[in-house]
């Protein structure tokens, strides 16, 4: 299956280097792109849950689901993850 997620929080490549890092690295995800004009995240998966699994690790980094609540919290969270793909790409 392929899912797209919308998100909040995506501001350049950095934010796409970690996203894409991060979940391209998690178990049955796979071609993993990230589309930083529509602030959009593009994956296969096997399931529903693992989809469920995708959009936490979003969440997690500071990139929730575009109809979600976008917390202080999750904004500081992707300034980190965003400096974080920064210095890979490096």
């Amino acid at each position: 299956m392929t899912s797209s997620i919308s998100i909040q929080n995506l501001k350049c490549g950095g934010c796409a280097a970690t996203i894409t890092n991060r979940l391209s690295k998690m178990e049955h995800i796979s071609d993993v792109q990230v589309d930083e004009e529509e602030s959009k995240v593009v994956f296969n998966h096997e399931n529903e849950h693992q989809r469920m699994v995708v959009e936490q690790k979003l969440k997690d980094l500071g990139y929730p689901p575009i109809d979600d609540e976008n917390s202080l919290i999750s904004k500081a969270k992707s300034f980190v993850s965003c400096a974080s793909g920064r210095i890979s790409k490096l």
